[in-house]
């Protein structure tokens, strides 16, 4: 399954996907924002039908104005809200996939890390999965690192990061590698309007709750979503210098984690 999903998302040409937006949120991002690598994956026609969203949420910085820089240059391509005051990376995703799900006019929507520990140039091979697979709902990025790949994670991250996981997976009772990968892409479905019609409770696990949501909306029929969702082994990932989550975050999630449980799915 795995072998001929990778397959299928290398050999389709994204331009006979329908029109995905994606959200890429911002928080005091202007020292960090690789201009040049938007300004390269905007300008490829062959990914035309991708479309980017960035969300400015809040920043301190002249974040806002370069993105608005950005987005001039590529209109139709590329465009921008300012969500303020600062809330969060959580509403600022959740925010953005509800604005591109009110307009209408995308089948595919998503996140990615603005940092770009994912290349742009993976979202194709993301879309490729729901592309080709319509019992797809998700296809989320996977660290995993294996010969060939080329995933560059501080040590202490990637451990503290799997103790996460393997909790996560055996509280869900889903057999998910990797949640916090900040590469996800979504289709559109009234489903997914109904994960994101509220508040996420969750400021630095949100990926767990969306999760968590749709077990919730389907009353714990793990079977149904299970089969929803698929893990993309990504080929590039880079921890990139900088990240805003701190080790005393690691504790937060657990925290985070009991009130997701106990909201969604202890019924």
């Amino acid at each position: 399954m795995a072998d001929s999903m990778a397959s299928a998302a290398h050999s389709t040409d994204s331009l006979t996907a329908g029109r995905c937006t994606v959200v890429i949120p911002c928080y005091n991002e202007f020292q960090r924002l690789r201009v040049n690598a938007f300004e390269h994956f905007l300008a490829c026609d062959r990914h035309r039908n991708i479309h980017l969203l960035f969300v400015n949420d809040g920043s301190t910085d002249n974040t806002l104005a370069r993105l608005q820089d950005l987005c001039a240059r590529f209109p139709g391509r590329a465009g921008y809200l300012d969500q303020q005051p600062n809330r969060g990376k959580a509403e600022a995703v959740r925010n953005g996939m509800l604005h591109v799900i009110s307009a209408a006019e995308s089948e595919y929507t998503g996140f990615w890390d603005a940092d770009l520990a994912t290349p742009l140039e993976q979202i194709p091979d993301l879309l490729a999965c729901l592309v080709e697979n319509p019992r797809l709902n998700m296809v989320f990025g996977a660290r995993v690192k294996l010969l060939g790949r080329n995933i560059e994670r501080r040590l202490m991250r990637h451990y503290l990061g799997r103790i996460f996981a393997t909790t996560v997976s055996l509280l869900l009772q889903l057999p998910i590698y990797d949640t916090q990968c900040g590469a996800k892409l979504f289709r559109v479905t009234s489903d997914l309007q109904h994960v994101l019609a509220e508040p996420f409770h969750s400021r630095w696990i949100f990926d767990v709750e969306i999760i968590a949501r749709f077990l919730a909306l389907h009353k714990g029929d793990r079977d149904t979503v299970r089969n929803e969702i698929y893990e993309y082994p990504l080929p590039v990932w880079t921890d990139v210098a900088g990240s805003k989550i701190r080790s005393f975050d690691f504790f937060r999630a657990f925290a985070e984690l009991a009130t997701i449980y106990y909201r969604h799915l202890a019924r």
